[in-house]
């Protein structure tokens, strides 16, 4: 699988060329994406701005960060009952 070619920015960029009258098959081909993938975009970034677009990628990060934090802490938890039930 490629991978992410373009940025949240970009694909507003994308989307508002087709508010201003663009079709949509058009668009596609003009930047080699399908039209499923447009249609996602335009259902995760309708409406958006870019500024909003940067909040959303800022908050997407933070998200990821914190819920790696509350799988140590639970792993740690874990670890920590395990050893208190042993008998020594």
């Amino acid at each position: 699988m490629r991978g992410k070619r373009f940025s949240p920015e970009q694909i507003i960029r994308i989307i508002k060329e087709s508010e201003l009258g663009i079709k949509n098959m058009d668009i596609c081909r003009k930047y080699g994406i399908s039209e499923q993938t447009f249609y996602n975009w335009k259902n995760k970034y309708g409406g958006m701005g870019i500024n909003d677009a940067m909040k959303l990628k800022f908050l997407e990060d933070e998200n990821r960060k914190l819920k790696g934090l509350v799988a140590d802490l639970s792993l740690d938890n874990k670890i920590l009952k395990d050893l208190l039930e042993k008998n020594f």
